[in-house]
């Protein structure tokens, strides 16, 4: 018996929309978390600026965001191993009221 579908099985066809494939800036993440879920709010802060707004709001699992954490670790060992060490320059200071302050 033949498959129907003429993707390989357990494959996911994935799209992107052309809005989406521009992607958003981001320079600051916040995280928060409660026993349910993570929830990461990707912003885009400017030097000088008293406010920002978040750019996105991504909802996670703690399985997918531990998942996530090890996918971005590998990742930059990948990055690291073909253009070298990825310097981190000084923290910039962030006032103690920026980003929500409750649990999700």
């Amino acid at each position: 018996m033949n498959n129907p579908n003429p993707e390989q099985e357990g494959q996911i066809n994935i799209e992107l929309d052309e809005k989406i494939a521009e992607g958003t800036y981001s320079n600051l993440a916040i995280i928060n978390h409660s026993n349910t879920e993570f929830v990461v709010d990707f912003i885009n802060i400017m030097p000088g600026m008293p406010k920002a707004k978040v750019k996105s709001r991504i909802i996670l699992t703690p399985e997918h965001a531990k998942r996530l954490t090890q996918a971005l670790i590998d990742n930059i060992h990948r990055f690291e191993n073909a253009h070298g060490e990825i310097k981190e320059e000084e923290q910039p200071q962030i006032p103690l009221n920026f980003g929500p302050t409750g649990q999700a």
